[in-house]
């Protein structure tokens, strides 16, 4: 490699978002150069093998881009993206029931209607899509443009499908306000509630109501049964994504840390590399733009640096929380399968999913709200260690019956391998112990969850369990720091942080007060949570209105998106 190099467009960082922009781009014909600091790209969407013969999931493994157009303008299934979507197949009434102290409570009739509707599927078609892309795969309104009623894209969506649903308190309501509206029972509300905390929203945060509804539905409608898994996982899905890159003539290279962000006269020019990196020292220009695909602080306190920086927003970045809770998650590797627990067995063999009779369970405990809100002040608010007791801390497990019986998580010839449990915990940078606090600990921690898991299933005892590997949020956060935490509103919630000013107003629409760079992560860019494939479609609008990308026949803009005034507009003629 030369000691200057010249592309169009340089990125920094190869997760997700890094990637498909630069599938995005090199199918625009640019050249791209996608520059990454670990070994492999990819992000979370990864696996591991910690013993021969065994990989895991260690943490990304649910989809939450099923509606996504960039599965249909990127063409992935030409490069291997094998995923069925069906928004509208029904469950199996054996198979339905929250898990709570007691028991199984069943799924009312009126929860299925009502999460079905809060969903789009009652509609004549079924609009569960076109809602799910107007809430997500949209980019932010201009900042001169107020956001109204009339023109917040869900609130169009639901106007003109589902207008009983519509309401103008609708954009001020928490999840619950809007599930207490339309839902019948207290276990699935929780339930549902406690599915957005962890996915990048919260049931409780005002303003939020949709969001946090539509986040769980973009990784399952709980009505219908079924998640939408890639064939092959996430890492499967993020190989067809490197695949389209490369195909297209984008350059990625591993290996290769950035240190600076290049500035010349206002304006992003290139970077250079670390010293450090495969190609230590290195400068590599960029003709057309620079996008930075990886945390804001990494991005603004690190690779540009306050010289080229209003000291205010430095302040404001740094001000900003890249996690809130973050997920322990937890994979068993016993002699014998896992069994339920004498009061879950009433569901039968309905509950058991594939061969090896994993048993499914879901999200536990579901009883009221106020376990919720428990979990919530004890992770958020304390932010230390648990408190709450093992029978009523709020844990999930990750689908069984949403993988293939093919899967590598799904068995193993010497024992079986659970698919993945998670809970919420506290992030390691706001722990009152310190950063390490949940290494040190995690003995402990690893008790607890099995003491916690053990509510709902038999055989994590010390006589069945040959493997407990655990990943704590430090664990997470070296792998892939800032994914988990970019949520919809960094770490406080007020409504001047929701979509056209999340979370800070001057990134809100990707773009940076530096001419030539732009930001495209989850930490900054609308609509963060754990939502794959938005921010790099949203992105395009901006690319396109400031002349730097010109896709041809197969692009479209969204419905609903509105072009800046003396900009070119992202819609085709």
């Amino acid at each position: 490699m030369g000691k200057d190099e010249r592309f169009d467009i340089v990125i920094v960082g190869a997760g997700p978002n890094g990637m498909t922009t630069a599938a995005y781009l090199a199918k625009c014909g640019l050249s791209v150069c996608v520059l990454e600091e670990r070994t492999e790209c990819g992000g979370a969407c990864e696996t591991q093998e910690p013993i021969p013969g065994v990989r895991i999931y260690p943490h990304a493994m649910l989809m939450y881009a099923s509606a996504a157009p960039g599965f249909e303008q990127l063409e992935l299934h030409k490069y291997g993206f094998r995923m069925e979507w069906e928004p509208t197949n029904p469950m199996e009434a054996a198979n339905a029931g929250l898990a709570c102290t007691d028991g199984w409570r069943a799924i009312s009739d009126a929860d299925k209607l009502g999460w079905a509707k809060i969903g789009g599927m009652l509609g004549q078609p079924p609009f569960t899509r076109e809602l799910l892309r107007a809430t997500f795969w949209c980019p932010p309104h201009p900042s001169d443009v107020e956001v109204t009623d009339e023109n917040t894209p869900y609130m169009q969506v639901y106007k003109k499908h589902q207008p009983d649903i519509w309401t103008p308190e609708l954009r001020e309501m928490t999840m619950f306000d809007l599930m207490d509206e339309h839902l019948e029972t207290e276990p699935f509300k929780t339930g549902m509630a406690f599915a957005a905390w962890a996915s990048g929203a919260a049931g409780h945060w005002e303003g939020v109501a949709i969001p946090a509804a539509l986040c769980v539905q973009l990784l399952t409608l709980p009505n219908t049964g079924k998640n939408s898994i890639p064939r092959g996982g996430l890492h499967g899905y993020f190989h067809a994504i490197h695949r389209a890159a490369v195909h297209r003539g984008a350059v990625i290279r591993t290996s290769c840390p950035v240190d600076e962000i290049l500035i010349e006269d206002g304006r992003a020019v290139g970077v250079r590399l670390r010293e450090t990196a495969a190609a230590g020292g290195k400068t590599i220009r960029a003709n057309k733009a620079v996008i930075a695909a990886c945390d804001v602080h990494q991005a603004f306190l690190k690779m540009v640096g306050p010289k080229h920086l209003d000291p205010a927003l430095i302040r404001t970045i740094k001000d900003i929380s890249l996690k809130n809770q973050t997920l322990y998650v937890s994979v068993f590797h016993t002699k014998k399968q896992l069994t339920y627990k004498e009061r879950f067995r009433e569901l039968g063999e309905a509950r058991y999913v594939g061969e090896n009779r994993q048993p499914g369970l879901g999200i536990y405990p579901c009883d009221s709200r106020e376990i919720y809100y428990e979990n919530v002040r004890d992770v958020d608010g304390r932010k230390g260690q648990p408190t709450v007791p093992p029978e009523r801390a709020l844990w999930f497990q990750t689908p069984p019956q949403s993988f293939d019986p093919t899967d590598c998580q799904a068995s193993y010839p010497r024992g079986y391998i659970s698919n993945a449990f998670e809970m919420a915990v506290t992030s390691p940078d706001y722990h009152t112990e310190g950063e390490d606090a949940l290494d040190r600990h995690k003995d402990e921690m690893d008790r607890f969850m099995r003491e916690s898991y053990s509510q709902m299933v038999d055989g994590l005892d010390d006589d069945n369990l040959i493997h407990h590997w655990s990943a704590t949020g430090r664990d997470i956060e070296f792998r892939n720091t800032g994914l988990i935490g970019g949520t919809w509103c960094g770490s406080r919630h007020d409504e001047d942080q929701l979509w056209t000013n999340r979370p800070l107003p001057e990134l809100a629409r990707y773009r940076t007060p530096i001419e030539g760079l732009y930001h495209a992560h989850q930490t900054s860019g609308h609509p963060g949570g754990l939502c794959l494939m938005a921010i790099p479609y949203n992105l395009m609008h901006i690319l396109i209105e400031d002349g730097i990308a010109e896709p041809g026949k197969w692009w479209y803009a969204s419905p609903y998106y509105i072009p800046q005034e003396g900009k070119i507009s992202a819609r085709r003629p």
